[in-house]
């Protein structure tokens, strides 16, 4: 587990693609997040977030849930005007996204929560665009397991406008549009996950109270692609299109290599 984490994280840091998994692919979410652990700590770096994504069928059957979770560091929480970062010689996508920032840390001792009790936990919700990018291009075609390795396939947050009085406003029954270069990839709404946008709240706080990983306020939760997993190109533009909560674009660059 530890070569594999080092070699995501110095891949990562040099701004090189991996041809192939280095090493052999977890078979399992525990092994998956196990990896994920190590490469945290081999980041030493804050955390700002964490990104929640779906698992589908016939995965989820496979693998026991329905979504995967990955970090977001402090540095890679970013706001509007700054680019999407991807590896060039890997994957690289961008995703419609409500981010939901925790406000209190949950009770000690307790490992499950009902929607309303997830959504306690939750003081604001903004509109945003999670940037996917991992070294290794082939990091979606191999199961959710590979998927979680490699820090859920993160690599940044935009960090768009507020929706004001969120409880009332109705987010899980907005259009939400992508588009790329200003054509329109899809259109879905939110209400399209189990359980709306505090289904994915709920379970990354799950997630973390299992890991035995101590939730802090202020964190993001990414709550999961809303129109789907878009992949873009350096210099393509993509927008996130709230309709009445507001607009959010980036500008996709390479990521450079770290200094």
């Amino acid at each position: 587990m530890k070569s594999v984490a080092k070699s995501f994280v110095s891949a990562r840091r040099s701004a090189t693609g991996l041809a192939q998994y280095p090493g052999e692919m977890p078979e399992s979410l525990a092994e998956a997040y196990a990896i994920q652990d190590e490469a945290i700590a081999l980041v030493g770096e804050g955390i700002g977030g964490w990104k929640v994504g779906r698992i589908w069928p016939p995965m989820s059957e496979r693998f026991g849930a329905g979504r995967l979770a990955g970090p977001i560091f402090v540095g890679q929480v970013i706001a509007p005007g700054a680019d999407g970062l991807i590896f060039t010689a890997g994957f690289g996508a961008a995703e419609a996204e409500y981010l939901l920032r925790i406000g209190a840390t949950p009770e000690a001792g307790k490992t499950s929560f009902t929607l309303e009790e997830a959504a306690d936990l939750i003081d604001v919700v903004h509109i945003g665009i999670e940037i996917a990018s991992s070294p290794f291009a082939e990091i979606n075609e191999h199961g959710p397991a590979v998927t979680v390795s490699d820090f859920g396939n993160n690599n940044g947050l935009i960090v768009g406008p507020e929706v004001a009085d969120w409880r009332s406003a109705g987010i899980d029954d907005v259009d939400i549009t992508s588009r790329i270069d200003g054509e329109v990839i899809n259109t879905a709404r939110s209400s399209g996950f189990p359980d709306g946008v505090i289904g994915s709240a709920r379970f990354l706080i799950e997630n973390m109270v299992a890991r035995g990983i101590v939730i802090e306020p202020g964190w993001w939760i990414s709550t999961g692609a809303i129109t789907g997993v878009h992949p873009v190109t350096v210099g393509q533009r993509f927008e996130a299109d709230f309709g009445r909560f507001g607009t959010l674009a980036c500008t996709i660059a390479a990521q450079p290599a770290a200094e």
